[in-house]
C-alpha cells in the first residue's frame, strides 16, 4: 500500500466516518459477528450506491470491495478526490463485463483473501431496484470455497432512501446495518462443483434475506442484454464469473 493510500484511509476513517454517523446515525447491529483477524467474505444485499461505502465505513475492521475503474481515472482535482476518497474506504477499481472482466475482478477479491483480509461481494450481481432480493450468482461460493473464507451475511436497510437510483446527491434517512453470524461453506463442496457453488450460494442468499426481511424475487437480476449472454447463461448457469459483483 502506498503512502498515499495509507493517508486517505486514515483521513476516511477519522474524518468521514464520524461525519456518517453523525448525519445518518445509522443502527449497527452483530459488529462481533466480524471475525477481527483473517480472511473474510461480508455478502450483502445491495440497495444504492451508497452501500459500499456504508459496509466499510461502518463494519469494524478494513474492507476491500470492487468499484468502477472510472472512480479512479478522472483527472484534475474532481479526479483526484475521487481516487482518494475510493481509495481510502477499500475499494478496488475493475473494469465492468462479463468473461475474463468477471473472472478478473473474482481473481482480484481472492488475493485480498489470501491476504487475510476482509472482501465484500454482492451475490445479486446489481441494485434491487424494486426492493425485493434476488437469486445469487455463485462468484460468492466460488470465492469462499476456493479460499476457506467464512462467509458473514450482511442486510442493509434504509440505504435505498439516502440516495435512491438516479439520485445525484445523498439525503438523510434512518440506516441500519446487520452483521450475521459467520458461515462455513466447506461442507457443501468442492469450489469446482457447480452444484455445491449453488447450494452454497443458496445458503447465503438465505441468511441475507432473514436478516433483511425483503420478499424473495426467485430469479436472478438484471438479465444479460445480448443473445450470446443469454445462451452462454443457459448452457453454463453455474459459471462463478456469470456475474460476482456489480460495481457501481
Amino acid at each position: 500500500m502506498s503512502g498515499s493510500t495509507k493517508f486517505a484511509t486514515v483521513l476516511s476513517r477519522a474524518v468521514v466516518t464520524p461525519l456518517a454517523r453523525m448525519l445518518w446515525r445509522p443502527k449497527i447491529i452483530g459488529r462481533r459477528n466480524v471475525p477481527k483477524r483473517g480472511p473474510v467474505i461480508l455478502a450483502s444485499n445491495h440497495r444504492s450506491f451508497i452501500d459500499s461505502p456504508a459496509i466499510t465505513l461502518m463494519a469494524p475492521r478494513k474492507v476491500a470491495f470492487l468499484a468502477k475503474q472510472e472512480y479512479f481515472t478522472g483527472t484534475g482535482f474532481r479526479g483526484a478526490v475521487s481516487r482518494a476518497f475510493f481509495g481510502g474506504i477499500g475499494a478496488i477499481g475493475v473494469e465492468r463485463g462479463a468473461g475474463a472482466a468477471a473472472q478478473q475482478a473474482l481473481d482480484l477479491g481472492l488475493a485480498r483473501l489470501h491476504e487475510g483480509e476482509a472482501f465484500a461481494i454482492y451475490p445479486e450481481g446489481t441494485r434491487s431496484l424494486d426492493g425485493r432480493i434476488y437469486k445469487g450468482r455463485t462468484g460468492v461460493a466460488w470465492l469462499a470455497l476456493t479460499s476457506g473464507a467464512p462467509v458473514v451475511p450482511v442486510a442493509l436497510t434504509g440505504t435505498q432512501d439516502v440516495q435512491p437510483v438516479g439520485s445525484k446527491l445523498p439525503k438523510l434517512a434512518k440506516v441500519t446495518i446487520e452483521f450475521g453470524k459467520p458461515i462455513d461453506l466447506s461442507s457443501f463442496g468442492e469450489a469446482s462443483s457447480g452444484r455445491a457453488r449453488r447450494h452454497a450460494t443458496d445458503a447465503v442468499m438465505a441468511a441475507i434475506q432473514e436478516l433483511s426481511g425483503q420478499e424473495p424475487a426467485n430469479t436472478y437480476n438484471n438479465p444479460p442484454a445480448t443473445i450470446v449472454e443469454r445462451v452462454r447463461r443457459v448452457l453454463q448457469p453455474d459459471d462463478p464469473t456469470a456475474a460476482a459483483v456489480d460495481p457501481d
